[in-house]
């Protein structure tokens, strides 16, 4: 006979070797110890003889073969590969050789090396609806007990709130003992309710998660991550969507931001500066919306992004030369393509004396240097006043002594301010723009300077282009999740037809897939000198020519 200990955080012990008599307890000199407030002393008496299995219930709190509870001090037998249910643990008898030789104190707390904890990975779609209803009755009671509205999360230290709910869970699963079943693991249970209650609920393990990257909410019961460049859905789900709207207030609240439906939609970021949006009904049918951008734990370098493929040496080389030259950047490219990302690598490269100030709708970057002046932008009021748009802060920082100005994103009126500001002696500066090529993120940027309201001639935009814009990297996210950079193209300036001149001095050649789909090709140079070479060399910048070489 062997005994399966299935422990209350959903970890396995399997003994092999089991006395032909023990008592169940949660202290010595019980011969399974099992540690829990829930279990007696002396809880269960078991008898091992052959096939065959008694128990006897010696508890205060019951024994359970499966959903039957048993009569007190009376021996019952056990049908082989039932649970028996003693506390917060399932005992399971299956046949195998008796040992009638001394008994030894187990310590079920100890998880062996081969045990998998349950998750609602395992569940089907029937399970994870009961379990979602259960969940739903845990934080309607929890609400009853501990009022959620009137707790003051920013007042409370951690700790003091984490004790406060952990003990009134507590309270509510062993009254809710008899109507959750024996298959959901209890202590999971009791960590996902915790989580939502103090944390971010189910997405609490995704931003533990180093390998998801992106995490997309579309409704309390549909969440997707991106996990390794892949978009998969997760089988976690929110309790109610009062839960998830709770949540969502938690993480704006404490930046100063609000989320109503007079204000339905948010921009936000998280302690770690992970960027967050959220929308909510009326303009979300199917319920709160969340998507929560993540941000690493590890700040990337350049030579993570060439292990990761996305540039080349020379390619990096060729940026770092170019940043420390002063030569103004633009990073284009689509959503989730990794423009903030790459934005924050060769921020890095910026001289330390360089006073540097960034402006974000949420602040994103994450500088190394000590001179950096970090500014947000701020949404209108409840009464529909006091907005300070990325244009109103542009402006602002050029009376603020920068040496480089760094935009987030541009994406409307404020690229004229950028523009200018590049060509009135801040050179330097960088900003990112969404856009499918060189080309198109040349044409939004004019688009985007005409939605500043001023009646200026094409011609005069593109010459404001022309002069303001030194480098474009153009970055894409391929079919395998991996992001590269596709081109870095020097802008020349106008030609006779007042067409912007550009040629590409590095590029990214795609030569197929291979049989686990992924991209395959190379980085390579065009053999085109930038123009600027010989000024750099005036300067004393050194850039090696053989960076250039096919």
């Amino acid at each position: 006979m062997k005994l399966i200990i299935v422990g209350k955080d959903g970890t396995r012990k399997e003994l092999k070797s089991i006395p032909a008599e023990f008592v169940v307890g949660r202290e010595a000199p019980a011969q399974i110890v099992l540690p829990s407030t829930v279990i007696s002393r002396r809880h269960a008496i078991f008898q091992v003889q052959d096939d065959h299995v008694w128990v006897t219930d010696t508890s205060s709190n019951g024994v359970f073969i499966e959903k039957t509870r048993l009569e007190k001090n009376k021996q019952t037998p056990v049908p082989l590969g039932k649970q028996v249910i003693v506390g917060e643990y399932a005992l399971v008898f299956e046949p195998a050789q008796i040992v009638q030789k001394q008994s030894a104190v187990i310590e079920a707390d100890k998880p062996a090396k081969e045990e998998v904890p349950l998750t609602t990975a395992d569940f089907t779609e029937e399970q994870l609806d009961a379990l979602s209803g259960i969940r739903d009755q845990i934080h309607k009671r929890l609400l009853e007990t501990l009022d959620l509205r009137w707790v003051d999360f920013t007042a409370k230290r951690d700790q003091e709130l984490n004790e406060l709910v952990s003990k009134r869970l507590d309270m509510i699963l062993s009254q809710m003992s008899a109507a959750i079943p024996k298959w959901v693991n209890r202590q999971l249970l009791k960590k996902e309710m915790q989580d939502e209650v103090v944390g971010l609920g189910p997405l609490e393990d995704f931003l533990r998660d180093e390998d998801v990257s992106e995490i997309m909410v579309l409704s309390k019961d549909q969440i997707y991550v991106e996990q390794k460049g892949k978009i998969v859905e997760s089988k976690k789900r929110f309790s109610s969507n009062p839960a998830l709207m709770a949540i969502i207030e938690r993480i704006v609240a404490p930046i100063g931001k609000r989320i109503d439906e007079s204000s339905p939609l948010v921009d936000a970021r998280l302690k770690d500066g992970s960027r967050v949006n959220a929308i909510i009904p009326p303009l979300a049918l199917k319920g709160p919306c969340l998507t929560i951008r993540k941000f690493g734990t590890k700040r990337l370098d350049i030579d993570d992004m060439i292990g990761f493929g996305t540039l080349s040496k020379p390619m990096a080389k060729f940026l770092e030369v170019c940043v420390r030259g002063k030569k103004n950047i633009i990073i284009s490219g689509g959503t989730g393509s990794g423009k903030t990302t790459l934005l924050n690598v060769i921020g890095a490269f910026i001289q330390p004396d360089d006073r540097i100030i960034t402006i974000e709708d949420a602040a994103e970057l994450r500088l190394p240097q000590r001179h950096v002046v970090t500014l947000e932008s701020k949404p209108a009021n409840v009464e529909g006043k006091g907005a300070i748009t990325i244009r109103d802060l542009v402006k602002n920082a050029l009376r603020m002594r920068p040496d480089r100005i760094i935009v987030g994103e541009c994406r409307g009126g404020e690229a004229l301010d950028m523009l200018q500001a590049m060509n009135t002696g801040h050179a330097g500066s960088m900003t990112t723009g969404h856009a499918n090529s060189p080309e198109d993120i040349l044409r939004r940027l004019e688009t985007m300077v005409l939605m500043s309201g001023m009646d200026l001639p094409i011609r005069a935009i593109r010459d404001q282009i022309g002069s303001a814009i030194g480098i474009i990297v153009q970055q894409s996210r391929l079919s395998d999740g991996s992001r590269k950079v596709m081109n870095i193209s020097e802008v020349l300036g106008l030609d006779d037809e007042y067409n912007i001149l550009m040629e590409d001095v590095f590029t990214f050649e795609q030569k197929g897939v291979d049989a686990k789909g992924k991209v395959v090709g190379n980085h390579m140079a065009t053999g085109y000198l930038p123009s600027f070479l010989p000024d750099f060399k005036a300067r004393g910048i050194e850039v090696p020519e053989d960076l250039f070489k096919v």
